[in-house]
């Protein structure tokens, strides 16, 4: 049987049909669509990213091939390869503008060109960092808190074979890769990111980084808070930190000054030992010989059942809080582990398999901005039942719904399988983006 419905001899009534042109499995992006029109992604587009191309090169209009750059990675694309396979994708032409609808979207030549050419232009490559500043600062976007807290991490992105700037990491993590430095408020939101070599020191290009937000940040009136590891333990950024006000809890190592002031708390006390840790803090006053003054160190020692000795960690900070609270206050930054995570697995932002190292901090950004708005999506528009779902769990049972779109004369309808998402899912979210008390961004 070569055409028609196809019919299969183990089951007389069923049928085969091949429809793949109006069937998607990617249905549900349309509600970080609709969360994107309603922040205004359209703009911040127009008003940082610009088009060089001319002529033929001009089929598919700039804001289509960013969005299908950004909602490829959505779905869990990792790879322009892709394209290729998602240009009939009607889930895919519905998200771009209306010339595109009926037709397709990008193949993977047309996609690749624009990511590593026409966004490695140095106008578009400094207009990517500001459009995500943009979107995660947006007046609907920021923490209701007047409190913003900071963390600062690095990460490994593992290479494959013989790109621009990637070296052997000696240290951590003992691959060869890139050392990508990214920067998150308390909310899950990457405010910053950049790519750099991969035998480059963790806390290398902080100042870029890590300063210019805190002025923005500051300039709306909101207070500061950075968090960060031992990595981040240098006299330059508690300097730049207090001339800013800006108060910090820094993990500090550990050296013998530091454990002769809390030798009497490495000996577990007297008398049978409890099943649960026992723990004990100290406060005190050091200043290594790079300090230009003392500064508060807050030692937590842990003795558990059955190890010889204790755990030690040591935190620099200038928070007033008790040792309890301040310690606890900087364990929190493990989130921003996890969420470095999350953008690893869920948009494949260490996916960086071109040779030029610009092409791949343009890739890191894309897989960045794909991150955020997927964060936005959480926390700013889903029902409290589901706000905890992993940003993969996002993806595999919201973005990740069948659908089928039909034609009609004047519109299309996009018919959803009810699984995950249900109708009433789906109607409580886009409540609750309408609901976005929105301003000029």
């Amino acid at each position: 049987m070569t055409s028609g419905a196809i019919q299969l001899s183990f089951n007389p009534q069923l049928r085969v049909e091949f429809r793949g042109a109006t069937v998607t499995s990617d249905a549900g992006l349309v509600l970080p669509r609709e969360l994107d029109e309603r922040l205004g992604l359209s703009t911040l587009i127009e008003r940082y990213l610009t088009d060089s191309r001319t002529g033929r090169n001009f089929q598919f209009a700039l804001p289509d091939l960013f969005r299908q750059s950004i909602y490829s990675r959505l779905a869990g694309y990792e790879d322009t390869n892709d394209a290729e396979r998602l240009a009939e994708d009607p889930a895919f032409r519905m998200l771009t503008s209306r010339a595109r609808r009926e037709t397709s979207v990008a193949l993977t030549s047309t996609l690749h060109r624009f990511e590593t050419e026409v966004l490695t232009e140095e106008r578009n490559f400094q207009g990517l960092a500001r459009l995500n500043t943009d979107l995660v600062q947006h007046e609907a976007t920021r923490p209701r808190t007047r409190r913003v807290i900071l963390d600062i991490d690095s990460s490994e992105s593992p290479v494959h074979g013989a790109q621009e700037q990637s070296a052997y990491n000696n240290g951590h993590f003992e691959s060869v890769c890139y050392h990508p430095l990214f920067v998150f408020n308390q909310d899950g939101d990457c405010l910053a990111a950049t790519l750099r070599p991969g035998n480059v020191p963790s806390a290398k290009g902080w100042e870029e980084v890590l300063l210019p937000i805190i002025d923005r940040l500051q300039d709306q009136q909101q207070t500061v808070v950075v968090r960060a590891d031992a990595a981040f333990a240098l006299p330059t950024i508690y300097e730049a930190l207090e001339r800013r006000g800006v108060r910090y809890a820094i993990r500090l190592p550990a050296n013998d000054i530091l454990e002769r002031a809390i030798e009497d708390l490495l000996v577990r006390p007297r008398g049978r030992p409890s099943h649960a840790p026992l723990a004990r803090y100290r406060s005190f006053q050091y200043q290594a010989a790079s300090w230009g003054r003392p500064r508060r160190v807050i030692a937590k020692i842990k003795h558990h059942l059955g190890e010889l000795f204790p755990r030690v960690g040591f935190i620099v900070t200038t928070l007033t809080g008790t040792n309890r609270a301040v310690v606890h206050f900087y364990n929190q930054r493990g989130t921003a582990e996890q969420w470095i995570k999350e953008g690893k697995t869920a948009t494949h932002w260490t996916r960086l398999s071109c040779h030029r190292f610009r092409a791949n901090e343009v890739r890191l950004l894309l897989g960045v901005m794909a991150y955020n708005l997927r964060n936005l999506l959480r926390r700013l528009v889903l029902p409290g039942a589901i706000q905890s779902w992993s940003l993969t769990s996002l993806q595999q049972r919201l973005f990740k719904t069948g659908g089928r779109l039909i034609r009609h004369a004047r519109y299309f309808t996009l018919q959803l399988a009810e699984s995950y998402l249900t109708g009433s899912l789906f109607r409580q979210i886009l409540q609750r983006i309408e609901r976005l008390t929105l301003h000029p961004t």
